[in-house]
């Protein structure tokens, strides 16, 4: 199939790992603007020279255009999403959102793409959501989860403007993607940018509330395992540096957990290293996380179209 076309929208950090990650990675996606509001931006000027068309105009010059880009990732802020995702909806572009905007339906590709159909916007939740809410899924698919948290750690040179900008919708979208996508009945997070030298790689502690049987050695404890497992070998598929730190942890039913028991998972992403270094990871995998799901999202697009031809 033809190649679909990107506009990356935001050209700072995420925006330009993303850039590079579509560009050595996608097997569907052809990037065509980079688009920016400060025309001294480092990210503009990496872009111009592979060949992208830029500009520093923002938004509303993109759209101005005649060919339109098939797809838009919006890698600012959330409050810059919240304005510009109707005009993304009015000019009919898909658009996948890499801020915690969450205008559109929260999506981990591992976890829900498949229940969402005919969507122009989704929102990629949060890097600490791509690396977390699949885990919670998976331990949802086996046992009731009452109670999910998670503590996402990344280090501070990997923590942008808009990173640091977006803490709080981070910390709310985060808990709610953990129960609407994760299927916790109560979901928190925390995040924390730690400034250790030499920077830390992304790591991130699930803590799930559950029956007290599965906590306990035996035939539950056993099939989260596995289902934990599999989550991991999923996005291993795109994100190759995420990885389990330690076994799966259980503890026994306590009265002050209402009964419940618990199991704790510890996560470690290093990123790839395609533009940003290796400790980025909690960068590395919501762009991973994007470039898969426009893949997939394109391969839908042509099997509608060539359902329709048929029918036809």
């Amino acid at each position: 199939m033809a190649k679909k076309t990107a506009a990356i929208v935001g050209s700072g950090n995420i925006g330009t790992d993303l850039m590079f990650k579509l560009m050595r990675r996608s097997r569907n996606i052809e990037v065509k603007y980079m688009i920016g509001v400060d025309a001294a931006s480092d990210g503009l000027a990496r872009a111009a020279r592979l060949g992208i068309t830029t500009s520093a105009e923002g938004v509303d010059w993109l759209l101005a255009q005649d060919d339109l880009p098939d797809f838009i990732f919006e890698c600012t802020s959330a409050k810059a999403h919240q304005i510009n995702a109707p005009k993304y909806k009015a000019a009919g572009i898909h658009a996948i959102d890499l801020t915690p905007a969450a205008v559109g339906p929260y999506l981990c590709p591992v976890v829900n793409l498949d229940t969402l159909q005919d969507v122009l916007n989704v929102n990629m939740i949060t890097c600490a959501g791509q690396a977390t809410t699949p885990i919670v899924a998976a331990v949802s698919s086996v046992v009731p989860v009452d109670y999910a948290e998670i503590v996402a750690s990344i280090a501070s040179k990997s923590a942008g403007p808009g990173t640091r900008a977006n803490v709080d919708e981070f910390t709310e979208t985060t808990a709610k993607a953990l129960e609407e996508v994760g299927g916790a009945r109560r979901g928190k997070a925390v995040i924390i940018i730690n400034p250790v030298e030499p920077p830390m790689i992304m790591r991130n502690t699930v803590y799930c509330a559950i029956p007290a049987a599965a906590a306990e050695p035996g035939e539950l404890q056993d099939r989260i395992r596995a289902a934990i497992d599999e989550a991991v070998v999923k996005i291993q598929d795109y994100v190759p540096g995420y990885s389990l730190r330690v076994e799966p942890q259980f503890d026994a039913a306590r009265e002050d957990w209402e009964g419940n028991g618990r199991v704790g998972i510890w996560i470690q992403v290093k990123g790839a290293a395609d533009y940003l270094p290796e400790y980025a990871g909690n960068l590395d995998i919501i762009t991973a996380a994007a470039t898969r799901t426009a893949d997939l999202l394109a391969e839908r697009m042509d099997a509608a179209l060539s359902s329709t031809s048929v029918g036809a």
